[in-house]
């Protein structure tokens, strides 16, 4: 069993990207979630400072309301 499957929600990546502004920061943050195969990522916090820019990019693996696997084995 891989530890992914006992994510119960998202995971979280924070770093500091250097960038030229705001909107480069931006861009490079959804270009990171795709270089770390991590796909189509939600940006929760970015926040620029005229040298680059802290983010924090999301990945949801189950998302609230979803079908829970864990729940459907419980339940068989």
């Amino acid at each position: 069993m891989s530890a992914l499957n006992n994510v119960i929600d998202a995971v979280d990546v924070e770093t500091y990207l250097l960038c030229n502004d705001a909107h480069d920061g931006h861009r490079l943050a959804l270009q990171l979630g795709n270089e770390m195969n991590l796909g189509n990522v939600d940006i929760m916090f970015e926040e620029y400072d005229g040298y680059g820019v802290r983010v924090r990019i999301r990945k949801y693996i189950h998302r609230p309301a979803q079908k829970y696997h864990w729940l459907e084995s419980e339940s068989q």
